[in-house]
């Protein structure tokens, strides 16, 4: 059969969850990566996208629910790109995003997942410091569509996942193309695109971070407070150590790293995140730059490793040189379980294994994790 967008499939069989945020369904065997559905569930699916191998689709109605579905909080939940899982209880979608860890880490790495994915306060709503609003031709404000540039309206009591200072934006001028919100613990900040972008002070322990409302900082509230904990505690670093930060953007591992005693040594991409990362951590030394490329400049041994990469993961470039210079530990900090399995399962090549993984709730109602992996050498 044919599929083509904007036809609808009546009674489709609801298979195991994806990678993504949608499930697996199969209609006149192709494959269905679908929207707004729950395993189990016998739905009406409208295609949204064709392509060569399969389709994509959202649920328009569910004709048998699962015992796991909800009311959405949000009205425009599931028409708005934001969630994935509002139709769904916070403990199943944290079980739906373990069964995805488990199945990439062992698919991709060869490594079995045993744990659960932790619940992080503030869990479902309330959570996110950072947004990106848009705006339709009418100048109301919103957020994108799933896989799409339209606008989807704001609800008039904004989006629930914003903490409540960023929940809906505050416009002081005419509407911008796009406008970023910003919740730092020093101010609140809303800011065009095409402006200059703002300095924000964030404070994760004793220490004080600098960073652009336009530069990377974690958007769960308390994310890079669980996070710095769980990489101190899976590296064990002690003073004197030798320590390399990879990816490290405005200096977050670094500076706790430091702070413990080690020497440390960072790399990112970013120029403008490195001018703040040399003044967040200033006993640290710091390069702006491809990590590739950069690695050879590093101590020829290290202590301790701190990977932090953007969604794609380290892969076969990085990982060599670093693992090269033997450091008795590595953590591996992921935002994506697929890049994740597959340099895990790079490393283990190389003559590292994984000891531990920790997954963590810190994208609530949307099928992203963030995992945290402790590496050692055999």
């Amino acid at each position: 059969m044919n599929f083509h967008p904007g036809q609808v499939l009546a009674e489709v069989l609801v298979g195991p969850v994806a990678h993504g945020g949608h499930f697996v369904a199969r209609h006149d065997g192709r494959v269905i990566f679908v929207r707004g559905a729950l395993s189990g569930e016998l739905v009406d699916v409208r295609i949204t996208e064709v392509a060569k191998r399969f389709a994509r689709g959202e649920t328009v109605a569910v004709r048998q629910a699962s015992q796991h579905r909800i009311e959405p909080v949000c009205p425009v939940a599931g028409i708005c790109g934001g969630c994935d899982f509002q139709h769904t209880t916070a403990a199943h979608s944290r079980e739906l995003k373990r069964q995805v860890v488990a199945e990439q880490l062992a698919h991709l790495g060869g490594y079995e997942f045993t744990g659960e994915v932790a619940e992080v306060v503030p869990g479902d709503f309330g959570w996110r410091t950072r947004m990106r609003y848009h705006f339709d031709e009418s100048g109301r404000p919103g957020l994108l569509a799933p896989r799409s540039p339209r606008v989807v309206r704001l609800p008039e009591e904004g989006c629930r996942l914003a903490v409540a200072e960023i929940a809906a934006p505050r416009l002081t001028g005419p509407p911008a193309a796009e406008l970023i919100a910003v919740a730092a613990d020093d101010q609140v900040v809303f800011a065009a695109t095409d402006e200059k972008p703002v300095t924000v002070t964030q404070k994760v322990g004793a220490r004080s971070y600098e960073v652009g409302t336009d530069g990377f900082w974690q958007a769960h509230l308390r994310a890079p407070e669980v996070l710095t904990e769980a990489v101190l505690a899976g590296l064990n670093p002690l003073a004197g150590e030798v320590a390399a930060d990879l990816y490290c953007g405005v200096g977050l591992f670094a500076g706790a790293l430091a702070d413990v005693g080690c020497t440390v040594f960072g790399i990112e991409g970013d120029r403008r995140a490195v001018e703040f990362a040399a003044q967040n951590v200033p006993e640290a030394d710091f390069r702006a730059g491809d990590v590739a490329k950069l690695a050879d400049r590093l101590p020829t041994s290290l202590d301790l490793v701190v990977l932090d990469p953007p969604r794609a993961g380290v892969g076969a470039a990085v990982l060599p040189p670093i693992l090269a210079r033997r450091p008795r530990a590595v953590a591996y900090v992921a935002c994506d379980p697929a890049a994740l399995g597959r340099d895990l399962g790079i490393a283990a090549k190389l003559g590292y294994r994984t000891v531990s993984v920790q997954a963590f709730d810190l994208f609530p109602t949307t099928g992203q994790v963030e995992c945290v992996a402790i590496l050692k050498p055999e």
